[in-house]
């Protein structure tokens, strides 16, 4: 199979059903979103020590959650819903599980904190950050569907918003782990 079609070289790409929209379409911003966030995981994963296989495991689970999110996004037929990966409720109960594993090794946060002090601290803030942008142009999405289009599934945005926090907490826990200073922001009002 060749990576290139030139298809999309006229600016619009395809959905499911064959249909063309423009690569500015709503949909194209929410699940391309998606895939810079999941580039971004795999970034994070990678740099990962092996001594911390579970988190990675996490963080690729995320990564295929992530894929079957954004199929959805792509899909306008609406027979073509049974055949994707079903989204289920329980992956947000999986990351607050994870949440809550991590908050248990956490001092209470007592300021606002600036990303940074370890790579690894840093690079979990740029996938909560672009969990937040993919969050927002997920609601928008939903929010100007109209009633012939198929709807995005139920927990796509609650599990986008826990992501974030996932990944806010994974910051704390992991600059812990490699005693990283937490840099707080100290208002100068």
């Amino acid at each position: 199979m060749k990576i290139y079609t030139k298809t999309g070289d006229a600016g619009q790409t395809g959905l499911f059903s064959g249909t063309r929209i423009a690569k500015y379409d709503l949909r194209l911003h929410a699940y391309g979103t998606l895939d810079e966030l999941n580039s971004h995981l795999g970034l994070l994963r990678d740099q990962i020590p092996a001594e911390w296989d579970a988190v990675r495991a996490e963080l690729a689970q995320v990564q295929s959650d992530l894929f079957a999110l954004g199929s959805h996004m792509a899909n306008d037929l609406p027979e073509m819903v049974a055949r994707l990966p079903h989204i289920d409720p329980a992956w947000i109960a999986r990351l607050e599980a994870a949440i809550d594993r991590m908050d248990l090794d956490l001092e209470p946060m007592r300021n606002f904190l600036l990303p940074g002090g370890h790579v690894l601290v840093s690079q979990c803030h740029v996938v909560r950050t672009v969990a937040r942008r993919a969050e927002r142009w997920v609601v928008q999405l939903v929010d100007q569907l109209g009633a012939d289009d198929v709807p995005l599934p139920e927990p796509t945005v609650a599990y986008l918003n826990r992501l974030s926090d996932y990944a806010f907490t994974l910051s704390r826990w992991l600059g812990k782990q490699l005693n990283a200073p937490e840099i707080p922001w100290i208002s100068k009002a």
